[in-house]
């Protein structure tokens, strides 16, 4: 595997959005991407923070899904993870690069699906930060790898990375890929939702006005 992404050939292509909701919430008790937050699903607001800055959006998600149906239902491109890849995130980013590649995008932006407070302004840093290369956000609590931009051209690396079921950390191959780190003062904005009573304490915050989404 290579420890650099030629990041020397100019930047051309729109960057596109993945919003990773594959997985199977296990201490939520049920599919978190669909769970409603201020009257919308928590899929539909990563989502839609995405489609403000990127030129399409995806959804990656497990077939037969509550998150498939919403995000086909809203009109959202569906990205299934390919057979033979392990479990997790980078599955994700690796079919969001394949659609990516196939649309002559140069670049995804990647979100979680479960962090609703996230900065508006992320995305726009990110890509910024990225060039022709990765970028991740990084806070005081530290890097925070579902939040990046990953290059098309970082395909090949990710591929021979999830061979034979592997699934390595998603912060160590785009630490591998020499990422920029884009420091976000608001740790608390990146908190991502776990439990049914986290999703209820943020309600509670939203209504009382102590927390806004964007």
């Amino acid at each position: 595997m290579s420890s650099h992404v030629d990041q020397s050939p100019p930047i051309a292509g729109p960057v596109l959005g993945v919003v990773i909701a594959g997985g199977r919430s296990v201490r939520f008790g049920g599919e978190k991407a669909a769970a409603g937050l201020a009257g919308k699903p928590l899929l539909m607001w990563a989502a839609e923070r995405l489609a403000r800055t990127c030129a399409a959006v995806a959804i990656n998600a497990r077939p037969n899904t509550e998150a498939e149906a919403l995000a086909r239902a809203e009109g959202f491109t569906v990205l299934h993870d390919r057979p033979g890849d392990a479990t997790g995130p980078l599955a994700g980013v690796r079919v969001g690069l394949e659609w990516a590649q196939a649309r002559g995008a140069r670049a995804i932006a990647v979100s979680p699906c479960d962090v609703p407070l996230l900065p508006e302004n992320l995305f726009v840093r990110l890509i910024a930060a990225a060039g022709a290369g990765a970028a991740m956000a990084e806070t005081s609590s530290g890097h925070q790898p579902l939040c990046a931009v990953w290059p098309v051209s970082a395909l090949p690396e990710l591929v021979a990375a999830l061979a034979n079921g592997q699934h390595p950390p998603t912060w160590l191959m785009l630490d591998r890929m020499g990422a920029a780190r884009v420091r976000f003062s608001a740790a608390e904005m990146f908190a991502n939702i776990n439990t049914r009573a986290d999703l209820a304490a943020l309600a509670g915050r939203l209504e009382r006005g102590e927390a806004q989404l964007r």
